[in-house]
C-alpha cells in the first residue's frame, strides 16, 4: 500500500474516514496541548483511559459503599468470581483456551511464579537462552532465578546479541544457539516484541526449538499483548506473563496476567507456589489442609483478585472484543506503515535521510505498531521540541555501544490513533529539524 500512499492532511483524513475502527477513538480520553488533541504515540508504555474504565470501577466501589462483604456473592459481577468476567476476553487476545490464563499479580510477580514451575534445573541441564539487552526486570528475574538453584549467572545465561552491524538478533541465531546448547538447556525465554527494538520474534519457531532439545520456552508480553495477533495455544507455547497497562490499557500499574499451556495446567504434580485462591473452588472456602490446584491456569494463583484493577481492564477488554484483533493488526500495519512513510518522506525533503535510521523491521511479520527512530545527531533536542509541540512520545539514551544519539520510540495504537496523528508528527518533525 505504501506506493499509494500521500503525505498530506487530505490523504490521511481520507484514510480516517475509511478506517472501520474509526469511532473507537471517541471512546478514549485524549490527553490535550493547547486545547487540541496531543499526538500520543506513546501506547507502548502507557494505554490512554477508556472512557467507560470509570462507569466499572465506580459500579464495584458504590456496591462496596452499599453492600460491604457481602458484594463478594452479589449475583453476575460478584467480587468472589470476578476473574471469570474477564477470562474469555483475554484468552481470544492472547490465543488461548479460557483455562490457560489468569488475570493475577503483576508482570514479574508472575514471571517469579512461572519460574518456579518451568526453570527446574539440574546439574546437567540448567542453561536458559535470553536477549541480549532484555528489559531489566527479566534479567533480573532470571539471574536470581539461576542464583536461587545454586548457578552462576554468568555460566547458566546465555544472552544472545544482535548480529554483527545490526540491531536486530537474526532469528536463525536463535534457532542456532538453541540447538547448540542442546542437552544443557533448561528453559527458552524472550521478549514476544523486543522493548528497545521493535522486534518481533518467531514464538512458535523458538518454541518448537526449544521443544526439540527438551526445553521449555516462555514468553515476557508486555509488548506483545493487545499488540499482535498471538496463537499462544496453537504454537505449543509452555508459559508467558504480560502487564496490562500498555496496549491493554487497563490503567497504570494494574493486574498482569499469565498462560500457562493446557498440558501443563491440568497437571496437578507439577511444582507450584500455593495459595488459597489456586485451590479447586469447589473446597476453597471448607479451607482444607492440603492444597488441591484447580486445574487450569487458576492455580498459579495465590490471592483473590483486585477488583478495581480487574474492574479497570474490563472496561478496556470489552473494546478488544468489539474490535477484534484481526481489524486491530491490519490497521496496525496501514497506520504503522503510513507513519514510516511520512518520517522517510520527510528527511528526503529536508535533505536529511541518513538524520534517522530505523532500528525496527520494515518486514510486517517482525513488527507490531512500535517505531524506533535512531538518530544521528540532534535526537534530543528534536524530541524536546516535538514534545513541547504537542507529541508524547518516549525518549531512550544512546544504546550501550554508543550508537547515534538517542532513539524515539513511537507507538501508533490502532486503538486510538488516527492517520491524522501519524501527518501531524510529520509536520512537527519538520519543523523540529
Amino acid at each position: 500500500m505504501s506506493s499509494s500512499f500521500e503525505n498530506s492532511i487530505l490523504f490521511a483524513n481520507k484514510m480516517d474516514q475509511q478506517d472501520p475502527l474509526n469511532s473507537f477513538r471517541n471512546k478514549f480520553f485524549i490527553p490535550q496541548h493547547e486545547g487540541h488533541d496531543c499526538i500520543y504515540f506513546c501506547g507502548n508504555s502507557l494505554g490512554l483511559q477508556p472512557k467507560n474504565t470509570a462507569v466499572y470501577v465506580n459500579e464495584e466501589l458504590q456496591d462496596w459503599a452499599r453492600l460491604g462483604v457481602e458484594g463478594h456473592f452479589k449475583p453476575t459481577t460478584g467480587w468472589f468470581g470476578y476473574h471469570e468476567l474477564v477470562r474469555e476476553s483475554i484468552a481470544n487476545v492472547v490465543g488461548a483456551l479460557p483455562l490457560e490464563v489468569a488475570v493475577m499479580n503483576h508482570l514479574t510477580v508472575n514471571l517469579h511464579l512461572l519460574l518456579v514451575s518451568f526453570y527446574r534445573p539440574t546439574k546437567d541441564r540448567f542453561k536458559i537462552i535470553c536477549e541480549a539487552g532484555a528489559f531489566p526486570s527479566d534479567r533480573y528475574a532470571l539471574q536470581s532465578q539461576a542464583r536461587f538453584h545454586g548457578f552462576d549467572p554468568n555460566d547458566a545465561i546465555i544472552e544472545l546479541e544482535p548480529s554483527k552491524g545490526s540491531d536486530l538478533i537474526a532469528p536463525e541465531d536463535i534457532l542456532n544457539a538453541i540447538e547448540d546448547c542442546g542437552d544443557e538447556l533448561a528453559l527458552v525465554m524472550f521478549g514476544g516484541v523486543h522493548y528497545f527494538t521493535g522486534q518481533v520474534l518467531d514464538m512458535k519457531a523458538i518454541t518448537d526449538a526449544a521443544h526439540e532439545v527438551g526445553a521449555y520456552a516462555g514468553f515476557d508480553l508486555a509488548h506483545a499483548v493487545g499488540n499482535l495477533k498471538l496463537e499462544l495455544h496453537n504454537w505449543n507455547v509452555d508459559f508467558a506473563a504480560w502487564c496490562s497497562y500498555k496496549y491493554l490499557n487497563g490503567g497504570p500499574g494494574t493486574v498482569g496476567g499469565i498462560f500457562v499451556n493446557e498440558r501443563h495446567a491440568k497437571n496437578p504434580y507439577l511444582p507450584r507456589f500455593a495459595g488459597w485462591w489456586g485451590n479447586d473452588p469447589e473446597t476453597r472456602f471448607k479451607m482444607p489442609h492440603q492444597f488441591t490446584p484447580v486445574l487450569s491456569a487458576d492455580s498459579w494463583q495465590l490471592s483473590n483478585a483486585p477488583i478495581l484493577e480487574m474492574a479497570a481492564l474490563r472496561a478496556s477488554l470489552e473494546l478488544f472484543a468489539d474490535a477484534t484483533m484481526d481489524k486491530l493488526t491490519a490497521k496496525s500495519l496501514d497506520l504503522t506503515s503510513y507513519l514510516l512513510f511520512v518520517i522517510r518522506d520527510v528527511l528526503k525533503y529536508k535533505g536529511k535521510e541518513n538524520l534517522i535510521s530505523i532500528v525496527t523491521p520494515f518486514e510486517a511479520q517482525l513488527k507490531g505498531c512500535q517505531l524506533s527512530l535512531q538518530f544521528a545527531t540532534d535526537g534530543k533536542q528534536i524530541f524536546d521540541s516535538i514534545t513541547k509541540s504537542g507529541v508524547i512520545s518516549d525518549w531512550r539514551e544512546p544504546d550501550q555501544q554508543g550508537r547515534g544519539s538517542g532513539v524515539i520510540r513511537v507507538a501508533p495504537v490502532p486503538l486510538y490513533n488516527s492517520f491524522k496523528d501519524a501527518y501531524r508528527f510529520g509536520q512537527l518533525l519538520n519543523e523540529a529539524i
